[in-house]
């Protein structure tokens, strides 16, 4: 080991003119830096050995090539290189040195020297070109702020670099002392020692710290993120190991394995078709790949369980017993025979010719008129399974295709999950409430209906969530409706319509009869031998409080006196009850609905007309009356345009009339009218007022009263002609239940007769029309 030399030794150190010049492979030697260098081979031991002899000066120079390709020709080394002073040596036993040296200074090889077994060469010392200015003060700044960055960064420097960066004032020093401990390459390196200009050096320096400050910063992400992710991972491990002991513990087998194995069975065993099995296979094959505890593993999963669960093949047997399908329609409804004449004749079609696809039958009609529970009745007689879903504000047409499987929480549609339900490809399928489907920016579910109920293409339904084609022709649809205005006219024209009128008085008491009272007296905990009602009473519930096509509301009152009933018998005031009609009252309160055609018939200008509901049809009263003024006409009850219009055009048939009509030319000129139909919080439209208006007209300026328990409908023109208008089953009908024994109908209305119950038409005298004259003929007392 030899001597260091002393302090002021170091501080006089030049560098000669001649130096004998060392290579350095891949590596950089800064000036005012101490570096440890291990020295190897015959040429530089030589070099060194004579170093230590002299001035221990050396120069180093980076080579251009490799340790094995180097001649030691000028062309090998690069051009600037750094003087060294030799500090310490220490020789091992293998021809190898272990050095100790401090930089001096830059210097240029001007000119190599033969004569050594080492190269030796005459160089030119450098000095750093430095005018001290701001932008040199703002460079070793920046440049010190962003070193001390990468040190609390990096794993590999001491924190001290930091402070001793820091503590440098000159700035070429600065960026020699950075440079010599960033991770740049030798080539980076070598042009940052061939820089004099120190700015440009400092800027370069700038460059290469900020890059690896940026690599750092990624770095430090990438294994925070990781040591996340191996925590986790570790812990999910732990707990997967933990849960692997516990199954071992129970004697259970490797689950995943196992439900992997069950859908494969699954899958065979349930014969899926060509497209449904390709599919339900691949979703198989990915789960085989996936962890259990992958979020996607739940979604093939919930796949596989609708597709290995939904009733490809599997159906019931339809019974086509013709006369035992009559007979359970006939108990289950009474009336009701267009409805039971349709679907007695799909059987009889579906026995001669079994592959024949399945109607789409519409029922249409008023509320509590037995459209669903018809469609139940159906599913009995044909021994299918019965599904029902309901329609009514469904706005998204995802309710009827499904979600796509990409979404969150997918699922079909609930055409898809009522099969499910239904367990066979053949269940009777009631959409309740088509009409009131909506539609909004989620899509228009209506139109997504159109597929499903039309026997031409629903053999291929594809659900959005199934994403296969899925066979329902073999299911019978029934839609119910209230009225078909609000249905689209191509989802219409796909569904045969079947009407449901309202029932009769007759018709109605057969239902209380025989499905109304013993359904409520069973509801309500009594048996038949505790309550009996009357002919008589029965009658008084229909006519007395209630009035309705339907029979909802008819039950209701049926179950509250059941209930009245059973509250005397709890209470051990009775222990039976015969209802007659004059103990309605006291389970009802006082008759709620009156006959009012007398009453408010008896005077000149007032006549019964018929109108059309949504829930049926009703009686519309229309008064008259006339006072002095100045030939104004009013109208009044909230009343429609086009009613308005029938109102004018009755007037105008009248003053172009008069003196046929026996009234006076002259009658308007210092008289108003006003037209009122009562029930004004109801909206009222339509052209089927317009005889009824003109009739209430001459029956006020005339003096005559119009018949008792007469009624009329019909649209007129200014000519006197009447027209034909539309619901005459529903407004005949609400005439039967009010007792109206006569009513006037438009000639070309007499077809519309043919769907009246016969009871409705024997108990109603028919007049039938094509002039005005002749329904004031009819109508007008004499």
């Amino acid at each position: 080991m030899t001597e260091q030399k002393s302090s002021e030794e170091m501080k006089i150190a030049r560098i000669p003119e001649i130096l004998p010049i060392m290579p350095l492979f891949n590596t950089v030697i800064f000036p005012n830096m101490l570096f440890p260098l291990e020295v190897f081979g015959d040429p530089s031991m030589t070099l060194v050995d004579e170093a230590m002899a002299v001035d221990r000066i050396i120069g180093l120079v980076m080579s251009k090539k490799s340790p094995v390709e180097i001649t030691y020709q000028p062309e090998d080394f690069y051009e600037i290189g750094t003087g060294v002073v030799i500090l310490k040596m220490a020789k091992g036993t293998d021809n190898k040195a272990q050095l100790l040296i401090q930089g001096i200074s830059r210097f240029r090889i001007t000119e190599f020297v033969d004569g050594k077994p080492y190269p030796r060469a005459h160089v030119e010392t450098l000095e750093d070109q430095v005018v001290m200015d701001i932008e040199i003060e703002a460079l070793m700044t920046n440049l010190t702020v962003q070193f001390e960055k990468m040190v609390k960064l990096s794993p590999v420097l001491p924190q001290e670099f930091g402070m001793m960066a820091k503590s440098i004032t000159e700035p070429g020093v600065l960026a020699d002392v950075i440079s010599s401990v960033i991770n740049a390459s030798a080539e980076e390196k070598q042009k940052i020692l061939e820089s004099l200009d120190v700015k440009e050096r400092l800027k370069e320096v700038t460059r290469l710290i900020s890059h690896q400050l940026e690599i750092l910063e990624l770095g430090n992400k990438i294994q925070s993120q990781v040591k996340d992710d191996i925590d986790k991972s570790q812990r999910e491990y732990y707990l997967r190991q933990q849960l692997k002991a516990i199954r071992q513990e129970l004697g259970e087998t490797d689950e995943p394995k196992v439900e992997i194995e069950e859908y494969r069975a699954k899958i065979i065993k349930k014969n899926l078709p060509p497209e449904a099995k390709k599919e339900a296979e691949r979703e198989l094959e990915r789960l085989s790949r996936m962890h259990p505890s992958s979020a996607e593993y739940s979604v093939a999963t919930t796949y596989l369980d609708w597709i290995t669960a939904l009733p490809w093949s599997e159906s019931t047997e339809d019974n086509l017993d013709i006369k035992k399908a009559r007979k359970i329609l006939d108990e289950d409804h009474f009336g009701l025979e267009k409805a039971k004449k349709r679907i007695i004749e799909y059987l009889s079609v579906r026995k001669l010719k079994p592959d024949s696809k399945g109607p789409i039958l519409c029922f249409a009609g008023p509320p509590g008129t037995g459209k669903t529970s018809l469609a139940l009745s159906i599913a009995r007689a044909l021994g299918r399974k019965f599904i029902r879903i309901a329609l009514g504000g469904v706005r998204d047409e995802a309710e009827i295709r499904g979600h796509r499987r990409t979404y969150v929480g997918a699922l079909p549609g609930r055409i898809i999950q009522g099969i499910r339900r239904a367990e066979s490809n053949n269940p009777v399928f009631v959409l309740d409430e088509v009409d009131k489907v909506g539609n909004d920016f989620r899509g228009d579910p209506s139109s997504a209906l159109l597929e499903v109920l039309d026997p031409e293409q629903n053999y291929s339904f594809e659900d959005h969530y199934l994403d296969v084609p899925f066979d329902l022709s073999h299911v019978m649809f029934i839609t119910t409706a209230n009225i078909l205005d609000t249905i689209p006219p191509a989802l219409r024209d796909r569904m045969e319509v079947i009407e449901l009128l309202g029932y009769t008085q007759g018709e109605k008491v057969k239902i209380v009869e025989r499905y109304l009272i013993p359904r409520q007296i069973s509801a309500n905990g009594l048996t038949s031998d505790q309550i009996r009602f009357t002919r008589s009473s029965i009658d008084l519930i229909i006519s007395g409080y209630t009035r309705e096509a339907g029979v909802r509301n008819l039950e209701r009152e049926i179950a509250s006196v059941c209930r009245g009933v059973a509250s005397l018998i709890a209470e051990g005031d009775a222990t039976k009850a015969t209802i007659a009609a004059r103990d309605i009252n006291k389970y009802l309160g006082p008759i709620r609905i009156t006959s009012e055609t007398d009453v408010r018939t008896s005077k000149p200008g007032v006549v019964v007309g018929l109108a059309w509901t949504p829930t049926g049809g009703d009686l519309l009263f229309i008064e008259a009356t006339a006072m002095k003024g100045k030939n104004n006409l009013t109208l009044t009850g909230q009343l429609g345009d086009i009613m308005k219009e029938s109102a004018m055009a009755a007037l105008s048939f009248i003053r172009s009339n008069a003196e046929e009509l026996g009234i006076s030319k002259d009658f308007f000129d210092e008289t108003d009218i006003h037209i009122h139909v009562p029930a004004g919080a109801i909206p009222k439209d339509g052209p089927s007022a317009g005889v009824t208006m003109l009739t209430a007209l001459v029956s006020l300026l005339t003096g005559k009263t119009v018949k008792k328990e007469l009624a009329m409908t019909g649209e007129i023109t200014l000519r006197g002609l009447v027209l034909p208008v539309g619901g005459i089953k529903e407004k005949v009908l609400a005439a039967h239940r009010a007792g109206i024994k006569t009513i006037i109908l438009p000639r070309w209305n007499k077809k519309d007769l043919v769907d009246i119950p016969q009871k409705a038409q024997k108990d109603i005298r028919f007049y039938f029309v094509d002039e005005m004259l002749d329904v004031l003929k009819i109508a007008l007392e004499k």
